[in-house]
């Protein structure tokens, strides 16, 4: 094996697929919260993770979630698949792979206007490899991956 497919090989390992025969919900959440709480426009408007208030909290796709103002709770609200993660806020590698996998809300990458998340910063370099590749990869295997 090569160098890159032993790095490819353990970042799989490390992500683990999901095995259950339950359908996986559309939205990646933690206790409910889509992005750990943190505010999806925020990553657009300061380039920075940024955690919401419950204040200008609103559900949405099945996923509550937070905004840092009533500003940018409004500007989700107008149009919320420009802000919201791709892949449901899974990790864009892992969806790419045909699983799906947990993320963290530090490792993010905007692309062309979109959100993507992956599942920590080691996994986030890997993806930036070859994000148009991977984001076609992950669009091919999106939403059908959820069924697995």
């Amino acid at each position: 094996m090569n160098r890159r497919t032993v790095i490819t090989a353990l970042a799989a390992t490390a992500l683990g697929a999901s095995m259950g025969h339950a359908k996986t919900p559309e939205t990646f959440t933690r206790g409910g919260l889509a992005i750990s709480g943190h505010d999806p426009v925020a990553y657009f408007t300061q380039g920075a993770p940024v955690k919401g208030q419950s204040a200008h909290a609103l559900i949405w796709n099945g996923a509550e979630w937070r905004f840092a103002s009533a500003a940018n709770r409004a500007a989700f609200e107008q149009d919320p698949t420009a802000y919201a993660p791709q892949f449901g806020g899974y990790c864009a590698y892992a969806v790419a792979r045909n699983y799906t996998a947990k993320t963290e809300p530090d490792a993010w990458h905007i692309h062309e206007g979109r959100l993507y998340f992956n599942y920590n910063k080691r996994v986030r370099t890997l993806w930036r490899r070859d994000v148009p590749g991977e984001i076609a990869r992950g669009n091919a295997n999106w939403p059908a991956v959820l069924a697995r």
